[in-house]
């Protein structure tokens, strides 16, 4: 039997070829549709599961000549994020000498600077120990250890502190437990990290509680135990095997070092993150429950996006110059890391996070740095004779990795 042959030009055929192919644009748009209200439905799910919380603003405090040239500063974004102590989420039911169960203290401090003129993502890492003023200027002064701060204050109190002591108007905090990046990281497939046979063994210290608290089976880093301490390799991390490097201190080079192994873990993360950018849905899911921000969905998403699309620069700890140990022990009866002097590292990081923009410290960076260089003895005359490891220095807080 011929097949009946089909007239192109005809009106009939015309008409039903537009039927069948507005059909078609219809069903295209309904599935489009159909996955928009997914990914928003999802999306919406997932982030109302984090502690999104607006600020106290009242309670936010920011010196009034930073106040009155907030526009200078406009080229960057500033955000705190707050690393806070998971320990405690593996408490019930057992002994809590530390306090663990409720502490807040923010061991992890950074200040995520998102320079959207350059397309860069730099970071500074304020070493937790640091004496800073808790108290609002022109109320005294109460210095204490700048990882208590939202201990007392919540994001509020460390924000306060944050600005008031480095004249700056951050308006916006991420806090997270360790526990979530860990978690992260096991998503990640895990990070690739040039380690010391000594870094191994101290980490391998550390991974017992963080395994605890992240829930997974205690797993030690391998190393080779025919060589010595200063022995080097990559070394392939899980999440509580990161983790545990990235909290070495006593004995790794104390804080200065542990920042600088914490910058370079969320480094590693960021650019795994570029290479796998499919996986942020994961990432985001995974760490929903454990996130407390001041952040609005959108704001999340915007973070995500110049995550992957812009470059990631140098990092680095404050303070710049600085000194502690015996010496500030004997001075102040605390064992503090004090800037030497707050007046100079506060100039020097107004120049890295916003460049181009000259800058003279307000008088209440004035007033603090007079209180310290008393209460301490270290002003300007003892600048070239303490750390330096702010930019232009070779000082050993830079650590090596790879995130392939």
């Amino acid at each position: 039997m011929s097949k009946k042959k089909v007239n192109k030009r005809s009106h009939k055929y015309r008409r039903r070829r537009r039927r069948r192919i507005l059909f078609g644009v219809e069903i295209f748009v309904l599935v489009l549709l159909g996955v928009g209200l997914f990914s928003y439905m999802w999306l919406n799910n997932v982030m109302g599961r984090m502690q999104t919380q607006g600020l106290d603003t009242t309670k936010v405090a920011v010196n009034s000549e930073v106040q009155q040239n907030i526009e200078a500063m406009s080229g960057s974004q500033i955000i705190a994020v707050a690393g806070l102590d998971a320990r405690g989420a593996a408490m019930d039911g057992k002994e809590d000498p530390d306090g663990l169960r409720n502490s807040q203290n923010s061991d992890t401090i950074i200040l995520l600077c998102i320079d959207h003129d350059n397309k860069e993502i730099r970071m500074v890492s304020v070493m937790r120990d640091t004496w800073m003023n808790l108290s609002t200027p022109g109320d005294g002064y109460d210095f204490a250890k700048a990882n208590s701060a939202y201990n007392k204050g919540g994001p509020e109190g460390m924000l306060s502190m944050l600005n008031t002591n480095l004249d700056l108007a951050i308006e916006d905090y991420v806090s997270v437990d360790w526990k979530v990046l860990a978690d992260v990281i096991d998503v990640l497939g895990g990070l690739d990290i040039e380690m010391r046979n000594a870094e191994c063994i101290w980490a391998n210290d550390y991974n017992k509680d963080v395994s605890a608290a992240q829930g997974v089976e205690y797993e030690p880093i391998e190393y080779n135990e025919d060589e010595d301490d200063e022995y080097r390799e990559v070394h392939h991390l899980t999440g509580a095997q990161a983790v545990s490097y990235a909290r070495i201190r006593k004995g790794g080079g104390d804080d200065a070092q542990r920042t600088a192994r914490q910058r370079l873990v969320i480094n590693l993360m960021m650019e795994k993150v570029k290479k796998s950018p499919d996986k942020i849905p994961a990432i985001i899911d995974t760490a929903a429950d454990n996130i407390s921000t001041s952040l609005e969905t959108s704001e999340i998403i915007q973070l995500a996006y110049n995550a992957v699309t812009y470059t990631m620069g140098t990092s680095y700890a404050f303070p710049f110059e600085l000194c502690y140990g015996e010496h500030i022990i004997d001075a102040l009866g605390v064992d503090v890391v004090i800037p030497v002097t707050l007046y100079t590292n506060v100039t020097e990081l107004h120049e890295y996070l916003f460049p181009g923009v000259e800058y003279t410290p307000s008088s209440v960076i004035e007033d603090y740095n007079y209180y310290i260089v008393q209460q301490s003895g270290y002003g300007e005359s003892k600048i070239d004779s303490v750390l330096h490891q702010g930019p232009g220095s070779e000082a050993a807080t830079q650590v090596t990795g790879t995130a392939e």
